[in-house]
């Protein structure tokens, strides 16, 4: 390539990273460099990679002969001139970002025509009826952007105190003061963002306000939290400076179910479901390490729960416990030598040879056994005359005209049983064929339920929207612990 032409692909090159091009390759960096040595001096380079608050790069990047070379970061990348650009904190609306009207652009939303507000989600000609508006404003208490802002066109304009814009969330229920510094007054100390009270803070900083630095890298940070199936902290915990932090889910908090340097090892892998009663490890017959159930003389099994002087094999003893079931006694009784003792030991409830039955699975969370308009046979509701549903819970027909049906199925943002069910007579009937698919308006996935030994609330409790509400006698996020009388 000739002088014209080398001069004509720098000014190209630089056109496209003064304007904010995503890239840390120092491919695309230019230096007044003549044969690849650096003809600024050192502090005319630094000046020229120096923010006006006098970091280098931002703090995010390393400066060469004058260009920021940014650092790529989790959850995104930082860019600009200075590396004072990252797209993955600009504002988001419903879980949007820029609410898919607009694009983001160093942070801050570029909104497509007829959209403005600092996510896009402002409308500037709105066709709403002004009832229609207002419903869509309230908050799930009725109250119409909590007080704490105006409605525009089914959306809440936040009050803007000051200008600093910490009223925020969908219905201005978010108070970001609570990530104001008290020494600095700076949301979340200057090296994070807030969202709705809680700072997410940058690479090398922690702390609840972000008040306090790693005195190593972001890259070495992340080498010593990742454990050997290469996940950060095991996908068990939260990597700090270098040190995972478990997720400890005893809530006693007298051990931590899951340790180790990366939260490699689970103790709860040691506890068999219904073991829970007694909380021992291995059946009380073996030592856990690290998740790993060592056996004592005499007995077997993953979690040591057969002995060998069973005259079945552990393999023929389970199958025997297991009738139709992948789990053996169907994950709901303790398995010895072929025979099940279903669980909780007198509960009626669960019954049956394999302990098929679960009686439990009819009530609802306050106890009532098939809403009242049947009764339970191993499991299932049975309805009378009039009634149908999973818990006889939607009556056959209903003095409602479709439209005041359609009214009470819509989500805020008019969209009949969140569209993964039909209504019918003012209620949704969310989808038999996605099992998971449960809510009022069928907005909830009960995969995000939690499960232990594969099974959703251990098969102890209800999934709620997301979340285990667990039967008397249980705790836990899975409904894994036994807190009742012990057996």
């Amino acid at each position: 390539m000739n002088k014209l032409g080398d001069i004509l692909f720098i000014a190209h090159v630089k056109t496209l990273f003064l304007r904010g091009r995503r890239t840390a390759d120092p491919c695309f960096f230019f230096t007044s460099q003549v044969g690849g040595v650096c003809k600024l001096s050192t502090e005319s380079s630094l000046r020229r990679c120096r923010t006006p608050d006098g970091k280098v790069c931002s703090g995010r990047g390393k400066c060469d002969c004058g260009i920021c070379i940014c650092e790529a970061t989790d959850p995104g990348k930082f860019y600009g001139p200075r590396c004072e650009c990252h797209d993955w904190v600009c504002a988001a609306h419903n879980g949007k970002t820029c609410n898919d009207r607009g694009y983001c652009d160093c942070g801050m939303c570029e909104c497509d025509e007829g959209w403005f507000g600092d996510a896009c989600q402002f409308q500037e000609e709105c066709n709403l009826p002004s009832k229609k508006s207002k419903a869509l404003c309230k908050n799930p208490q009725g109250v119409v952007c909590s007080n704490r802002g105006t409605c525009h066109c089914g959306s809440c304009m936040c009050d803007n105190e000051e200008n600093r814009g910490l009223v925020t969330g969908r219905f201005c229920e978010c108070d970001d003061n609570e990530c104001l510094d008290e020494d600095t007054g700076e949301v979340c100390g200057g090296h994070g963002q807030c969202y709705c009270g809680n700072c997410y803070c940058a690479a090398g900083w922690h702390g609840d306000k972000c008040e306090f630095q790693c005195d190593i890298s972001p890259w070495e940070s992340k080498r010593r939290c990742t454990s050997p199936d290469g996940k950060i902290c095991s996908n068990r915990g939260t990597c700090v400076c270098g040190e995972c932090n478990c997720y400890d889910v005893d809530p006693s908090g007298d051990w931590g179910d899951i340790h180790g340097d990366t939260c490699e090892c689970d103790e709860r892998n040691c506890h068999a479901t219904y073991d829970r009663y007694t909380d021992d490890f291995c059946s009380g017959h073996g030592q856990c390490n690290c998740g790993r159930c060592d056996c004592k003389e005499g007995w077997a099994g993953k979690k040591c729960e057969h002995p060998l002087s069973c005259s079945l094999s552990l393999e023929s003893s389970l199958k025997k416990c297991r009738g139709t079931s992948n789990l053996p006694c169907f994950g709901r009784g303790q398995c010895l030598c072929g025979q099940c003792t279903c669980h909780p030991p007198g509960d009626s409830r669960v019954h049956g040879k394999n302990c098929e039955c679960d009686d439990r699975q009819c009530e609802d969370i306050s106890g009532e056994v098939c809403g009242g308009h049947g009764y339970c046979s191993c499991g299932r509701c049975i309805c009378e005359e009039g009634w149908f549903g999973k818990r006889c819970q939607f009556p056959r027909s209903c003095e409602m005209s479709d439209t005041q049906s359609k009214e009470l199925c819509e989500t805020s943002d008019g969209v009949l049983c969140s569209g993964k069910g039909s209504c019918h007579c003012g209620q949704c009937i969310c989808s038999p064929q996605d099992w998971w698919v449960s809510g009022e308006l069928c907005e909830c996935d009960d995969r995000e339920c939690d499960k232990h030994d594969g099974l959703i609330c251990t098969g102890n409790g209800l999934c709620n929207c997301g979340n285990c509400e667990c039967w008397e006698g249980w705790t836990g996020n899975a409904c894994e612990i036994w807190v009742g009388a012990e057996y």
